[in-house]
């Protein structure tokens, strides 16, 4: 790849920053993940990036930028962490001729169309249906939705969504339970307070607290890895979130009638080592149970998203159609 040919493209989180170099053909090189908390802004991690990769090349003219936030003008504030950032400030300061920013789920719907057989596993049945939507709903840091839109042309356009923070029904008294203790700290329960990493912490503090026990607060990977090695009340958090998003994901796909497929991302399922788990859980049976329309979704295929950078190949397209332009 010559350097010439080099852009920049990234996946910032409410946890990380995922940076890449990138080909005008869509290859990505020199993958690096940063700590947000490590760094005061978004410019100096990108900075930080370039130095850890020691990049000497042509200077980087183009970029695309996922973040986990809406985009809606200029100015953008991260929802989970504290960098906030002006689109053209951070392209003037950067020496950029083009930055495109988007939501980061966003970057992860437009990946769907370019992923291989191995890089999608299926759960349950189904088969896509051409010509119609493809929802994507992922827990990581926080919770993403997006809807991928089949154009005239062959292309799709995708829908940023902020439906994570729709609010979360709870079809079981369990899960009431659970989310009526939520509702008195935050008031208002969003499908993001217990489908996330901040959910599953949520959801773990609160099954403690409600059968008597003192409420510790763990991160979600240890979470994760407690409950992979047997730890009963962690694998209950653990199946309730993946419950609770079988539910969100049915409710997704009537909402915008995705017969082409509802695709599961995020840091969580894929990475933290829960897929088995997440398999033999009730999520499939959750997303289906709509009552008259059980059938209807039955017909819908759902997917987990198999790969370590799904934003990645979304912002690759980006980079390509910038660099035609």
């Amino acid at each position: 790849m010559s350097n010439g040919s080099v852009g920049l493209i990234a996946d910032v989180g409410g946890t990380n920053a995922r940076f890449a170099l990138c080909s005008t053909a869509g290859e990505f090189i020199s993958p690096v993940t940063l700590l947000c908390r490590e760094y005061d802004s978004l410019e100096s991690a990108v900075r930080a990036y370039l130095k850890r990769i020691d990049y000497r090349g042509t200077p980087i003219k183009t970029a695309a930028f996922a973040v986990a936030c809406p985009v809606l003008q200029d100015f953008v504030s991260m929802t989970n962490n504290d960098w906030s950032f002006s689109i053209r400030g951070l392209q003037k300061a950067l020496g950029l001729n083009s930055l495109t920013v988007v939501n980061d789920f966003v970057a992860q719907a437009l990946a769907v169309p370019l992923l291989t057989q191995a890089q999608k596993i299926k759960i349950g049945t189904g088969e896509p249906t051409e010509g119609f939507p493809i929802a994507v709903v992922g827990p990581g840091t926080g919770l993403g939705v997006s809807v991928l839109v089949p154009q005239n042309d062959g292309t799709w356009k995708a829908l940023a969504s902020e439906g994570g923070h729709a609010t979360m029904p709870a079809p079981f008294p369990e899960e009431e339970r659970v989310i009526s203790f939520l509702r008195q700290e935050y008031g208002h329960v969003s499908a993001e307070r217990v489908v996330s990493g901040m959910g599953l912490t949520n959801l773990y503090r609160t099954l403690l607290k409600l059968r008597g026990d003192e409420s510790i607060v763990l991160p979600p990977e240890e979470i994760s890895k407690r409950a992979l090695a047997g730890d009963s009340l962690c694998r209950e958090a653990v199946q309730m979130m993946f419950g609770l998003l079988g539910t969100l994901a049915g409710n997704l796909a009537l909402t915008v009638g995705a017969l082409g497929g509802v695709y599961i991302a995020g840091g969580i399922i894929p990475r933290d080592g829960l897929l088995e788990m997440f398999k033999e859980s009730s999520f499939r049976i959750r997303f289906e149970a709509k009552g008259r329309f059980t059938s209807y979704l039955s017909r819908i295929p759902t997917y987990v998203m198999a790969l370590d950078y799904p934003a990645f190949l979304g912002l690759s397209g980006i980079i390509q159609k910038n660099s035609d332009n």
